[in-house]
């Protein structure tokens, strides 16, 4: 099969899995899980294919699969829409596809665990991990198949197309619409347990923040399709004279060229999608979905659509960058992605829920990515972006097992007061969960760049040695710091979770979850470790060329110029060795011995700073404060006189003028001339009908006679006349 065609196929499994369990098997959960996963694996199938065959084409990382179709007409033309997979979104695929099947397999599992005999089909059944409150007062916590199984998998289904969608997509607008899919089901996703005030206000809450940053976005694609005439990534971002034109154009705003206001704009929609700050606050909410989803959002699809976006339009806010002093679009995206990077480490260096650290972890992993595209590395951010999908993927399904080991204690203690997710809960859980364990720290080291084994260190690695190559000092100390801190509180969160001495009773008699959740953690554990390999630098100290580093050659011919591969210097190794092994080495020197009733070892050291980034920053206070009040009191002081005095005003004025106008016309041309001239004597005609009537008798003899006297008439005047 043509390789294009296969393109045009990956994106249809997933959609026609969610019609399909939507439409006809959403009562059989078997079937539904079975249609998700088998989607999930043509897909993957498909995805691999398109790979392979885009590694081993001819002329290494050029040749480009594409194919279009026109779609909307625009006068004498049409709007085209296609496919198309180059270096860079092959790579994409590759990860999406991988990390999208092992989370629905995962899923099964995740849904099924711990389900009580008979249960299976109970329509009332309530969530699964959802407080109940029996007869006597006694609450407990619901360890069941999800009543709402099949239609999870459904969710599930549409979230992949509108992954696959925005990755195989040859142009913005259908890679816009991938964007709005995704951005609909993480809604759907994030407020799942829709019973819980938490989860509907969090699915709101992302939903309304992504929005914001979608609109400057929607502004960017209008702004770009003005000026010229296209939003084909090859039409554009591979056509110099017409970046030469966008650099050259100057705009009012900022001083920024066309191409760094679009670039700003469609970089905004980025803020709000990878949870940049400032529109960082929903995704540490969303971890009020079902554990799939926090791994769906946070690492395989959602989060990473921003960063892939940004990455995608690189040529275009660099179109006037000199290689040197970087231009005002690129010193904002790069303050940003830097700014977070530190900020979301310090709150995660606080907090006790194991997800919400993993949730702040992905903020801050993004931001090494912006930064690193800010100051235009272009392969290292796609580097990282590809190896954070793996090990942030693998900790958050990690987690789920965890908090399900945990769930599996709370039930056979039934202290329902006891918080399965809560770190401090846990402790001494390597015995009891080995295989979740093993992987989680091979995920959590992979994060904090553990030098040389780990995918992790080698894309981290790459993006400050970029930073200090290029003279970027601030930002290279900004990540430096940022790094050290990842490493502390992964090794905080593994410390706490898994080593020691059980805390609490539930830790002792956690278990192990079954294989369908513990073999999609063993299959990315993999990716997080052997995927680094493809990306050591050549000039690597002993181990440069034992591995071809195909990734540069192959990722960076996505642009006109290929970049060039940065020399090596001692200081950024240095610099990763130290951050990485000694925030690992710290982290497990504060909590190590950390005991039941402990109060945070950080609490004293950080003395008022530590409830400072407990709470946050207190950004959603602020933004509650200072945001949503003074639009609910806005809406509530001014709409009722707004639309009470203007809009009813403007209204009611515009109705008495058209009474006004209606009796003019009823006065003066309805009457007289349509109903008296013309319908009265039309009718007084017709009405003249009725004496003729007697004349139409049925009778053949009557007609004949007329028929006679009438030619008897015509030939006595054509006698007189002639």
């Amino acid at each position: 099969m043509a390789t294009e065609t296969i393109i045009w196929l990956i994106p249809l499994p997933p959609l026609l899995a969610f019609f399909l369990i939507v439409l006809f098997t959403n009562r059989s959960k078997a079937l539904s899980h079975s249609i998700g996963i088998g989607a999930a694996v043509l897909s993957w199938l498909g995805s691999m294919v398109v790979f392979f065959r885009a590694l081993g084409t001819e002329e290494f990382g050029k040749t480009i699969f594409s194919n279009s179709i026109p779609w909307l007409p625009t006068g004498d033309t049409f709007f085209n829409i296609g496919v198309q997979i180059d270096p860079l979104s092959a790579v994409v695929l590759f990860f999406v596809s991988c990390t999208i099947f092992m989370i629905f397999l995962y899923s099964v599992g995740y849904h099924n665990f711990g389900q009580p005999k008979g249960d299976h089909d109970h329509p009332g059944l309530p969530p699964h991990g959802a407080s109940v409150t029996d007869e006597h007062g006694h609450k407990h916590t619901v360890l069941s198949v999800e009543p709402m199984y099949s239609r999870f998998f459904a969710f599930l289904g549409l979230f992949a197309f509108g992954m696959y969608t925005l990755v195989v997509s040859d142009n913005l607008l259908t890679l816009f619409v991938g964007w709005e899919i995704m951005g609909l089901c993480s809604y759907l996703l994030i407020g799942f347990w829709y019973a819980k005030p938490s989860a509907r206000n969090a699915a709101v809450k992302a939903f309304m923040t992504t929005r914001v940053g979608d609109v400057f976005m929607l502004l960017g694609l209008a702004f770009l399709y003005y000026s010229t005439g296209t939003l084909n990534y090859r039409e554009i971002f591979y056509n110099e004279e017409t970046l030469h034109v966008l650099a050259t154009t100057a705009t009012p705003i900022l001083g920024l060229s066309a191409a760094g206001l679009i670039g700003l704009l469609l970089f905004i929609g980025t803020v709000g999608k990878s949870a940049q700050w400032p529109l960082h606050i929903w995704l540490p909410d969303a971890m009020e979905g079902p554990t799939p989803v926090s791994a769906m959002i946070h690492a395989a699809t959602m989060v990473s659509a921003g960063v892939y976006m940004v990455i995608r339009i690189f040529p275009l806010f660099t179109a006037d960058w000199n290689g040197h002093q970087l231009t005002t679009t690129m010193s904002i995206i790069a303050f940003i992605g830097a700014f977070t990077a530190l900020f979301a480490a310090t709150i995660a260096l606080a907090q006790n829920d194991i997800k919400k650290v993993l949730a702040y972890s992905t903020i801050s992993q993004l931001g090494f990515m912006i930064a690193a595209l800010g100051i235009g590395a272009y392969v290292a951010a796609a580097f990282h972006l590809v190896t954070h999908a793996f090990f942030k993927a693998l900790l958050f399904l990690g987690s789920g097992s965890v908090i399900h080991g945990m769930e599996h204690g709370v039930l056979h203690t039934g202290d329902h007061s006891v918080d399965p997710q809560d770190m401090w809960n846990m402790g001494g859980l390597k015995d009891k969960m080995p295989i979740t364990f093993w992987t989680f720290v091979i995920g959590g080291f992979a994060l904090s760049g553990f030098p040389l084994v780990t995918a992790g260190f080698w894309s981290k690695d790459e993006i400050l040695a970029d930073a200090f190559g290029h003279g970027h000092w601030v930002i290279f100390l900004t990540l430096a710091i940022a790094a050290l801190m990842t490493a502390f509180y992964t090794m905080r969160q593994i410390t706490l979770t898994f080593l020691g001495t059980p805390r609490t009773k539930e830790a002792e008699h956690a278990s192990e979850t079954p294989w369908t959740m513990t073999t999609p953690l063993v299959v990315l554990s993999v990716f997080a470790i052997g995927y680094g390999w493809v990306g050591i630098p050549e000039h690597f100290p002993l181990l440069g060329g034992l591995l071809p580093n195909w990734f540069h050659g192959f990722v960076g011919a996505t642009l006109i110029e290929e970049p060039e591969a940065l020399a090596f210097n001692w200081v950024p190794l240095l610099t990763s060795l130290v951050v990485a092994l000694g925030g690992l080495g710290l982290g497990w020197f504060v909590y190590k011995d950390v005991k039941k009733g402990q109060p945070d070892p950080l609490q004293k050291p950080l003395g008022g700073l530590y409830p400072f980034l407990k709470n946050k920053w207190y950004f959603d206070e602020f933004y509650s404060h200072y945001v949503v009040k003074p639009m609910i009191w806005v809406s509530e002081v001014f709409t009722p006189w707004m639309d009470r005095t203007v809009i009813d005003g403007v209204l009611h004025s515009v109705s008495r003028l058209a009474l006004a106008i209606g009796d003019v016309l009823r006065n003066k041309f309805d009457k007289p001339v349509i109903n008296e001239f013309l319908g009265d004597n039309v009718a007084e005609l017709f009405w003249k009908g009725q004496a003729l009537r007697y004349s139409q008798t049925g009778r053949v003899q009557s007609y004949l006679i007329s028929s006679v006297g009438v030619l008897l008439i015509i030939a006595a005047l054509l006698y007189y006349f002639l």
